[in-house]
């Protein structure tokens, strides 16, 4: 692939220059477009350098757009003003115009003007989209593949839209669960480290010039007190190398499989994980099939989104099952993972031939068990921190002031 040294105009009209592998100029031209960057001078050079390697090092570094994230609920809202401009008659080239002009992300706004210029090229919206795996998931691109087919699109986008804010909205639910007790966690770790290091050695210099036996709890808070400050760095070291090491164990196979299988073991929190799956994989499997996505093809999506990897050789073993003439609900009963009402719920919808609604009916039930879990957690969180917190600050104390109290009582006895 050939190599171009470039010149061009960034949006804000200043001068960018750099070199960029592109298989023609028209190709270079249009991936300097997407980025923001209009065109005014090129050469081929003999520099072969990979594009962003190029990029990073001959273009101006904008710092807005190292922030500029392109989010799953900015694509949610987009869509379902994509859907209700389609349902109010503009056409879709049209309709992908008005959205790229009203964007305000730099980012999206270029992927919204390449899909707009490829659609009106003749291209298939799925086809398009397809193009940014990043920002448009696989299921987003199926299921407007299945609406464009059957000429449902605008239907199709609206139910998208619905999903991506259900799946947004229970995002933050969880979230907002974790804050509570991340910040308490935070602070209190804070707190006695801060009376470790600064206050602890302070009332240990006035024991050294006693030569009264100190009791062993202040023993203890003395020596973990020096600990921490002679060897902080090490303990800093050590909490970041075990980090790093168990998020490259977690990217295994083995690893991946070992801790979701514990996890799913763990009381409350297990309880917790396996009812956000199942109402993940009930809502877009119900979803995806509603829009006219294929069994096999929806369940492959769905696995993919689940985030749990026995949930997902489970799902895996469904589909397989499936290819054989089964239903899902025997797959997924025989694994032991789904509670007996989803199966019995999944196979009551197969034999009817309304799965959909049955599907609908499980995401509903365990988005309502998910809310309870959380409420029912944080509410056991909150005092069980308390009490960790208090504990550990008041077992600092009284190890500080036990030994003052015995030599009080020793001064007022002599």
């Amino acid at each position: 692939m050939p190599a171009y040294a470039y010149t061009g105009l960034s949006k804000s009209g200043k001068t960018v220059k750099g070199i960029e592998n592109a298989d023609n100029v028209a190709a270079l031209k249009g991936n300097l477009k997407r980025i923001g960057i209009f065109l005014t001078a090129v050469s081929e050079t003999n520099v072969n350098t990979p594009a962003a390697a190029g990029a990073g090092m001959n273009r101006e570094v904008d710092l807005t757009a190292i922030f500029d994230r392109i989010s799953q609920k900015l694509v949610a809202r987009n869509t379902r003003l994509l859907a209700t401009l389609l349902c109010a008659g503009v056409t879709l080239p049209e309709a992908l115009q008005a959205l790229t002009e009203q964007v305000e992300s730099r980012r999206f706004k270029g992927v919204l003007s390449d899909v707009a210029n490829r659609v009106n090229e003749g291209s298939s919206l799925a086809d398009a989209v397809a193009r940014y795996p990043e920002v448009f998931l696989p299921l987003f691109v199926n299921m407007v593949r299945a609406g464009e087919a059957s000429g449902s699109l605008e239907t199709v986008l609206l139910r998208i839209a619905d999903f991506m804010d259900q799946q947004e909205e229970l995002k933050g639910k969880v979230t907002s669960a974790m804050i509570y007790p991340i910040i308490m966690t935070v602070l209190s770790g804070g707190i006695v480290m801060m009376l470790m290091i600064n206050v602890v050695p302070q009332i240990t210099d006035m024991f050294d010039g006693m030569n009264a036996e100190l009791p062993w709890n202040t023993k203890f808070l003395i020596w973990i007190s020096n600990l921490l400050a002679d060897y902080w760095f090490l303990f800093l070291a050590a909490g970041s190398g075990l980090v790093w090491l168990f998020r490259r164990w977690r990217a295994t196979e083995i690893g991946r499989a070992t801790f979701d299988t514990v996890i799913l073991k763990i009381p409350i929190v297990g309880d917790l994980a396996r009812k956000l799956a199942i109402a993940r994989f009930a809502r877009t499997l119900a979803t995806m099939l509603a829009s006219g996505v294929q069994l096999l093809q929806a369940l492959d999506i769905v696995r993919s989104l689940l985030g749990n990897y026995v949930l997902e050789k489970v799902v895996g073993t469904a589909r397989d099952n499936i290819r054989e003439g089964e239903g899902i609900a025997p797959a997924l009963k025989r694994s032991g993972e789904f509670p007996t009402l989803v199966t019995h719920m999944i196979a009551v919808g197969e034999r009817s031939g309304q799965l959909e609604q049955m599907l609908v009916d499980v995401a509903n039930a365990y988005d309502r068990e998910v809310n309870t879990a959380l409420t029912r957690m944080t509410a056991m969180l909150e005092p069980l921190m308390i009490v960790a917190m208090g504990g550990s600050v008041g077992f600092i104390v009284f190890s500080i002031m036990q030994p003052i109290m015995m030599l009080n009582e020793m001064a007022g006895q002599q």
